[in-house]
């Protein structure tokens, strides 16, 4: 049987990875547990919790009712219900469900997992599925957990079947005793960037080497001490071993969507009128205003697409350096952008530099004395003040940049859990420039 669960946190506490955890440690006691899976659903969403994560496992047990007991028995015990926001849903597909899926039935859930993570659903889209498949399921409140656990079921049916089929990263998440949750965190950061040079590029988002700072670590009074990420068990286990801390009560590590640009909409020929909010896109275009830095610190600049529309894209402030990459962008580079659209803008998780413009036109010189050579007046060329001599148009000449083509990216600071490191496309046969 696989259970799905999610929405059983808030912005001011708990985590649905930690009740996970807790039930995945307990129903050992009822048979074989799988490794859970921790999927991360549309960044864009409105009325997300903290990470916007639903959770997944397997379990092989016999008394399956006595196994749907206890997390009915968890969701309902350990879910923040006094918050607004939360809204808890868990999804049971039996054995016998699993055992009798048709190709159309798994296409529907592959369709739903994957819309899940970069568009908009219901709660009707979710009961349809539940319905033709005649899921057992549990809910509390208005129940739109139930949208997030049929998509980390999804995920896990999919997975299961073909275990290739998606990119897939590692976390191993720690959790804290009861008695130190909303208390600062003991972390002995030396020993952080200790496991971090030991165990790089195998994990990643431990540290910002370009802010000195650790980021693996949450600020809220949630349950969670650290998670570590990456593409290797092993070098995750490592890395753990190696960080000193405030005693753990209890660690569990996931399969994760995490780090794999799941959540980005590949556009290469975009029409402004395809964008919409709460959507992450990849999009090619031209650079059409030179950078300008706004109120805030935020740099913005305009693309044209393919349909001679064109929209602003904005560095902001928390993505720090790799603003100065924005900066050095000038009108005729060009560039694919990936990000999301919100109130008629591309905010910047990412950008490849495909072609620099490095032609630049300046007032002809003088052939006689060699001097800068001044504009006649309107479409009317330029003239030498000194010799009288005349040219129709400007040089063009080839300008140093200093940016090169390749891939640039937000600094781990500001990076989103679906973002996929530039790390992790070192086989993509493009140029890139992690932010390390």
């Amino acid at each position: 049987m696989i259970i799905g669960i999610d929405d059983t946190d808030s912005r001011k506490g708990m985590c649905t990875t930690y009740l996970c955890a807790v039930l995945v440690d307990e129903l050992k006691k009822q048979g074989d547990v799988s490794t859970p899976r921790l999927v991360r659903l549309n960044p864009c969403i409105p009325f997300k919790t903290r990470g916007n994560g639903a959770v997944s496992f397997e379990i092989s047990a016999e008394k399956e009712e006595l196994v749907k007991e206890v997390v009915r028995a968890r969701v309902s015990a350990l879910s923040e219900l006094n918050e607004e926001g939360t809204n808890p849903g868990v999804i049971f597909i039996g054995d016998n469900v699993l055992n009798t899926i048709s190709d159309e039935q798994e296409e529907r859930l592959k369709h739903f997992y994957e819309t899940a993570v970069r568009d908009v659903l219901t709660l009707e889209d979710a009961y349809a599925i539940i319905s033709g498949l005649r899921l057992d399921h549990f809910g509390l409140k208005n129940k739109r957990g139930l949208i997030g656990a049929l998509a980390a079921v999804s995920f896990f049916v999919l997975q299961r079947n073909k275990p290739n089929y998606y990119d897939f990263t590692y976390e191993l998440i720690a959790y804290r005793r009861k008695e130190r949750r909303g208390k600062t965190r003991v972390i002995d950061e030396a020993s952080v960037w200790k496991a971090d040079a030991a165990t790089y590029p195998l994990t990643w988002d431990t540290v910002d080497v370009a802010n000195t700072t650790t980021v693996f670590a949450p600020h809220s009074p949630c349950p969670v001490l650290f998670g570590i990420r990456g593409d290797s068990e092993a070098a995750i286990y490592k890395a753990y071993g190696l960080i000193h801390a405030e005693p753990v009560e209890r660690k569990m590590l996931f399969i994760t969507n995490q780090g794999t640009d799941f959540h980005l909409i590949p556009l290469d020929v975009a029409t402004k009128e395809q964008l919409r909010e709460f959507y992450s896109y990849g999009l090619d275009g031209v650079v059409c205003s030179n950078p300008r830095t706004v109120e805030g610190g935020h740099v913005v600049f305009s693309i044209a697409l393919s349909d001679s529309g064109t929209i602003e894209c904005i560095a902001y402030e928390p993505t720090k350096g790799f603003r100065s990459t924005i900066r050095a962008l000038r009108v005729g580079d060009l560039i694919r952008v990936y990000g999301s659209e919100k109130n008629g803008t591309i905010n910047i998780e990412k950008i490849e530099l495909k072609q620099l413009n490095n032609a630049e036109e300046r007032n002809p010189r003088c052939a006689k004395c060699g001097r800068s050579m001044k504009s006649a007046g309107q479409l009317q060329g330029y003239r030498c003040k000194r010799c009288g001599t005349y040219r129709e148009d400007k040089d063009v000449v080839t300008v140093n940049r200093a940016i090169e083509e390749g891939l640039y990216e937000a600094p781990p600071v500001a990076r989103r859990h679906l973002s996929k490191p530039l790390v992790r496309m070192r086989a993509a046969n493009k140029k890139i420039h992690p932010s390390r």
